[in-house]
């Protein structure tokens, strides 16, 4: 199965931006080639970016004491697993505690970094960090790995605790839906007034079946259309039922 997940307003759609950068500056950062440390630093700027467009800190502070709130309420319900809730609890605390250690902005040790904001307005520019642009990140790129790979984790380990939290909120978000089982006859499916309420939709959907979904959601109805796409070829709606799974994920 293919998990397609659909954010339903910018706070989520900006948490899984982020956390897909996050992935991914994880892996460059941990190799040894020269343009994969390169690849690291350009999605770490990536994450900067992101995180510079909205006050993600207040924003995360605010929806773990939500969190915390709403899982309190759940200590004297015989259903809950207390040693789980104690655990999730403690991770919130742990992760709140991050955030508030981060002093400034988000990310104001990489903009005081006079280097690293020259690089990054070159690479901004498409071909712009070449070695006759950038002499002394060409330098950089071709010290030995491990002294790269330090640098990099120093970079990225202040902003671990904006992580810490969105995994959090993405992990209780995610485990918070009811899937149903539905068919998408022709290709097509449409649902009223469902999802007025959720967070993020989470369909899946069989890794065989030549179509991906394009949904379209809002308060008053979801639809989703199955299409074939592809290198050369022309979009078009999948011709035969599609069987898929479909959640509701709501904080």
């Amino acid at each position: 199965m293919i998990c397609y997940e659909h954010p339903l307003n910018e706070r989520i759609r900006t948490l899984l931006r982020l956390e897909d950068l996050f992935n991914k500056v994880a892996f460059f950062a941990d190799k040894e080639n020269a343009v994969e440390h390169h690849s690291a630093l350009v999605i770490l700027f990536e994450i900067l970016d992101v995180a510079n467009r909205t006050d993600m800190k207040p924003d995360l502070l605010q929806e773990l004491e939500r969190q915390k709130k709403a899982l309190e309420s759940l200590r004297k319900n015989p259903d809950v697993s207390q040693e789980t809730l104690n655990q999730v609890l403690n991770d919130i605390q742990v992760a709140s505690h991050g955030m508030l250690g981060i002093v400034g902005k988000v990310g104001e040790h990489l903009r005081e970094d006079e280097w690293l904001m020259g690089i990054k307005q070159r690479t901004g520019i498409p071909g712009g960090a070449c070695e006759f642009d950038l002499p002394s990140y060409h330098y950089w790129l071709h010290l030995d790995p491990a002294i790269c790979r330090k640098h990099l984790n120093e970079w990225i380990a202040p902003l671990l605790p904006i992580r810490d939290s969105f995994r959090i909120i993405l992990h209780l978000l995610r485990n918070s839906g009811r899937t149903f089982q539905h068919i998408a006859h022709r290709g097509m499916f449409q649902q009223m007034g469902q999802g007025c309420a959720a967070h993020m939709l989470c369909l899946k959907v069989s890794e065989d079946l030549p179509c991906v979904p394009e949904i379209s959601a809002n308060k008053y109805a979801l639809t989703i259309r199955f299409v074939t796409s592809g290198s050369g070829q022309k979009t078009k709606v999948y011709e035969n039922d599609v069987e898929f799974q479909l959640a509701f994920c709501t904080l």
